[in-house]
């Protein structure tokens, strides 16, 4: 929900305000807010949350630890916010007004998400999963709305805009987990679930008599934690980190690849991500963890090979059609969601390489879910450190490829990651299933039928976009449009003719876990 959101808010202030105005918010300002909030609680999370803290932990102590994180976050406020301000590059004041009053603003809002800390954890901890979403779901509609009509009716405030808009989503969820916690401390229901708490004021900091006023190992274990979580945050921004302090593309360059970015990934969110997440744990409960194909049931493995080569099957034909279909496609998608400012410059050519990037994804997120289900707990380990220099290796990749090829450059590090991490996981399927009859890495051989149209279908509509793209009219547009439509529908008719067997495990298996998913 919160992906839609940001795409429907983006797709409408993109006709208001400048790309540089976005790239500044998306990426610099945005890698300073998340890296403030990062660096200041995920530690304390983690620690807080962790079976090793125990399970007669005195709550009292844990959010006198918790509280630590406001002062942490002004620290960080404080030293990220002079980076910002005097060692980072300052975007031209013409472009985009009022750059050091928005620098202050985000660290700020940073800070005040943090103080709902104590009540995040507290509410995670005890399963209160519905505030959670309740709070984040409220908190995103209050900052889309301010942001939307301050551009309409105050656009010359430039990162003023967006500053309020995110001020209001930190506030939004600090008031609406206050406001949760006033109402539910000392009611039936807290003392129903024997709520350790029983006062709002129980959730301020305080010693309590004869006790120290934090534990220390939950302490210590957040000191362990803490310094894990620098490169956590660096691999996980890795891209936000090479643009912001390697200057590889101007802001405007780096609004349209965050654009773009984001749209890709929704694809991959919305229709790979939960095949994975669903087969992972299947592929889990059938496989004994760190054993050979020998010495497990042959009917578990013959399950699990015919559902990984289904898998791997239905993931490759759809990421080849978002390949064939992106190609002709992207400069229409982007004309038609963010104008002229996005189709006329490199977003075309991004959104066309991003394409081809969810094909990798696609099958990358299948290989890895069956690896990682089968693999010992040695192995995931030795897969980790592979994880590690891979990330590493991307950074130098992604900072090398800028230089020469702007944004594509970082779609072709993703691509090249992705398939050394393919490589590594195609190598352990095959030597999983080497002594025994069943070959799963078939389901990667599409049907010739099937590459025949999908070829045909590329050239057509490529002929379809030079003839009829995009600057004819909204007829032309249909026309295009339409020819799309026949190509894909002879795409899936050959679909249909030839990889029966990939439609009968849909039918079967895929569409009644998405009925009973969302029943």
């Amino acid at each position: 929900m919160f992906r839609v959101l940001t795409f429907l808010l983006n797709a409408f202030t993109l006709r208001f305000v400048s790309k540089e105005l976005i790239g500044v918010v998306n990426v610099r300002l945005t890698l300073l807010y998340s890296t403030l909030v990062f660096l200041s609680r995920e530690a304390f999370r983690r620690a807080c949350l962790s079976a090793e803290s125990g399970t007669n932990r005195s709550w009292r102590q844990v959010i006198n630890l918790l509280w630590l994180t406001v002062p942490l976050g002004v620290l960080w406020a404080t030293l990220l916010g002079c980076v910002w301000l005097w060692l980072l590059e300052v975007p031209d004041p013409q472009t985009v007004p009022h750059y050091g009053p928005a620098v202050v603003l985000f660290a700020l809002s940073g800070v005040q998400e943090l103080l709902a800390e104590p009540l995040w954890v507290l509410a995670q901890a005890h399963m209160f999963v519905q505030v959670k979403v309740i709070a984040e779901s409220l908190a995103m509609i209050a900052k889309c709305s301010v942001t939307v009509v301050l551009v309409v009716f105050a656009p010359d405030w430039g990162l003023y805009i967006f500053s309020a808009g995110q001020l209001v989503y930190t506030g939004f969820l600090v008031l609406c987990y206050v406001v949760y916690f006033i109402r539910f401390l000392g009611s039936k229901e807290a003392a129903k679930k024997t709520f350790p708490l029983q006062h709002i004021r129980d959730l301020l900091p305080s010693r309590a008599d004869g006790e120290p006023l934090v534990d220390w190992t939950v302490a210590r274990l957040t000191w362990s934690f803490f310094k894990q979580s620098f490169l956590k945050q660096i691999l996980t921004e890795g891209e936000r980190y090479v643009m912001t302090f390697m200057n590889v593309l101007s802001f405007g360059d780096q609004g349209i690849y965050d654009i773009v970015n984001n749209l890709g990934s929704m694809v991959a969110r919305f229709i790979f991500l939960p095949i994975e997440e669903s087969f992972y744990i299947f592929f889990a409960k059938v496989l004994e963890r760190g054993r050979d194909v020998e010495s497990q049931k042959k009917e578990d493995v013959a399950i699990a090979a015919e559902v990984l080569e289904c898998l791997l099957k239905l993931v490759l034909v759809i990421g080849l059609i978002i390949a064939v279909f992106g190609y002709a496609y992207s400069h229409l998608a982007l004309d038609l969601y963010g104008g002229a400012m996005l189709s006329s410059g490199s977003g075309p050519g991004l959104l066309r390489c991003y394409s081809c990037y969810v094909l990798l994804l696609a099958v990358n997120g299948v290989t890895e879910c069956f690896v990682f289900a089968a693999m010992s707990q040695q192995e995931v380990d030795k897969y980790n450190l592979v994880m590690l220099a891979l990330s590493m290796s991307f950074l130098l990749l992604s900072y090398m490829l800028t230089w020469w090829a702007g944004g594509i450059g970082f779609i072709l590090a993703n691509c090249l990651n992705m398939a050394l991490r393919i490589s590594h996981s195609l190598l352990y399927i095959h030597r999983y299933f080497q002594s025994s009859q069943w070959k799963p890495l078939r389901g990667l051989l599409p049907s010739p039928l099937l590459l025949v149209v999908l070829i045909i279908s590329a050239g057509v509509t490529a002929g379809s976009e030079a003839v009829f793209c995009c600057d004819g009219g909204w007829l032309f547009r249909m026309a295009h449009i339409g020819v799309g439509g026949v190509c894909l529908l002879f795409v899936l008719v050959a679909v249909l003719l030839t990889e029966t067997q990939l439609v009968q495990f849909v039918r079967t298996q895929l569409l009644p876990r998405y009925r009973k998913k969302h029943t």
